[in-house]
């Protein structure tokens, strides 16, 4: 089959390898559509992953496909069942997942490989992370299931109230469902700022109040204040991965704010905060990782509801071949999810 391989800092590369067998609990699908993501690119400009992956290694984690294969014990699939695979699935045995914490276990059993024309799905992801998808939902928002279910756990751990003021900061995929999901089901003022003028439209398009590119802004904490009578956000989510910006996230919010530190920043990086603003201002830092299997449930149900616009976040439809070049234009703002679709 062909797949895509990442060797390296943006060394990706279309190999012709063995197609997959399925062990005993696995399944294999064969891929309708993986959907590109942040994630995917800044694992492409890093050459990796902290914890999700090490090259040599298949690359992509966002897929809906159909069951061709069944290993042995598997019950209640069959061939033909159209499906999302999240990418990750806890052990439920470990002292985290005996506190439901699931993103913190630390047995995750990841899966990359969805830019390929065939998938295998290991035992644990098919015991408690593998879903069926309705009949109605296309591919590209079914596959777009597990960045949404990061985003419902970022959420929920994020502690908004109605009324609140929120600034997400970052207009990729993630920023932007992070917009749709804070404007469609609470009663919240959303204020986005990023960098891209199409794309801060699209965020005005999913619900924001309004939008603000950060080029064209001088002191971005200072214009937060200015929004909210002198005193800042009440909840603060940042959604670019870039320490500075992390920094800045902690400086916009008021008294009491939570600052949901969203986005993964490279391996090995700091941030400075003032110990003076984070006591006396009783802020909450909170680092936010990955999903868990009810947010996965409940973000294809989201998703099947067809209650938010998600569409719009797709930029475009490519096959396999043009996967290198999606990349670049990911990189160069062009575009924000493509659905790749290996067998077109």
């Amino acid at each position: 089959m062909l797949a895509a391989l990442l060797y390296g800092q943006e060394d990706l590369r279309l190999e012709d390898i063995a197609s997959p067998t399925p062990a005993a609990g696995e399944v294999v699908i064969k891929v309708g559509t993986a959907t590109t993501c942040g994630t995917d690119l800044k694992v492409w400009r890093r050459g990796g992953h902290a914890r999700m992956l090490r090259p040599p290694t298949l690359f992509g984690h966002e897929v809906v496909g159909e069951i061709v294969s069944l290993g042995e014990g598997v019950t209640g699939w069959n061939l033909g069942d159209r499906v999302v695979a999240n990418n990750s699935a806890p052990c439920m045995n470990c002292f985290f997942c005996g506190r439901r914490e699931y993103s913190l276990c630390p047995n995750l059993t990841f899966n990359n490989g969805t830019f390929a024309e065939y998938l295998k799905i290991p035992a644990p992801i098919v015991q408690h992370n593998l879903l069926r998808v309705p009949t109605e939902l296309p591919n590209a928002l079914a596959a777009m299931t597990e960045p949404l279910a990061c985003v419902l756990h970022g959420v929920a751990c994020s502690d908004v109230k109605p009324g609140d003021r929120v600034v997400v900061m970052g207009d990729g995929a993630i920023g932007l469902m992070f917009v749709a999901v804070l404007a469609h089901r609470l009663a919240v003022e959303v204020f986005l700022f990023g960098g891209n003028d199409v794309r801060l439209e699209i965020g005005k398009q999913l619900g924001a109040t309004q939008t603000f590119n950060y080029h064209q802004l001088s002191d971005v904490p200072t214009m937060v204040r200015d929004l909210t009578e002198g005193w800042g956000a009440d909840i603060v989510i940042e959604a670019t991965g870039v320490p500075a910006v992390w920094e800045n996230a902690i400086a916009c919010g008021r008294p009491g704010a939570t600052i949901n530190l969203f986005g993964g920043c490279p391996r090995d990086t700091t941030i400075t905060v003032s110990t003076e603003q984070l006591h006396y201002n009783e802020l909450t830092l909170k680092g936010v990782f990955h999903n868990t299997p009810a947010y996965v449930c409940e973000a294809l149900s989201l998703l099947a509801s067809r209650a938010i616009p998600f569409e719009r976040l797709i930029s475009g439809y490519r096959p396999l071949k043009d996967l290198e070049q999606v990349f670049e234009d990911m990189k160069n703002r062009k575009a924000i999810k493509v659905a790749i679709e290996p067998g077109t």
